[in-house]
């Protein structure tokens, strides 16, 4: 599960093997062995990988946890819908393409307007 899922994160970012690899601080060949399941992370790497991308380690181990039984906090929520955003090909906005900064414009468009929503609910101004 570990090596799809590192795949699908490095193609939500549109990178390739190497530029993950810069990133990272591996080969190409490490990122490659990973997404071929021919090798897997230790949890220093693990733990780079889920702060560079922002996702949790359950979901890139793919430990699914049933989300009835779990809480969510609204940054989790935020995070799965960036990751979803970030991995949809062919998105389009009044017929036009939305580009990878585009995404990220949405997806902090949406963070913003959940803190303004927040803090107007703890301040007593919505109902």
């Amino acid at each position: 599960m570990f090596s799809n899922n590192f795949k699908k994160i490095r193609q939500s970012y549109g990178l390739t093997q190497a530029q993950m690899a810069g990133k990272l601080g591996v080969s190409p060949s490490t990122v490659g062995m990973y997404e071929q399941g021919r090798r897997t992370p230790d949890s220093s790497m693990l733990k780079k990988i889920c702060e560079l991308y922002n996702v949790s380690t359950d979901y890139l181990l793919g430990i699914d946890v049933c989300d009835e039984e779990r809480e969510k906090s609204v940054d989790d929520f935020i995070d799965e819908l960036t990751y979803t955003l970030r991995a949809q090909k062919g998105l389009m906005f009044n017929g036009k393409p939305i580009t990878r900064q585009d995404k990220e414009k949405i997806v902090e468009a949406i963070k913003v307007a959940t803190a303004v929503a927040v803090s107007g609910t703890r301040m007593g101004k919505n109902d």
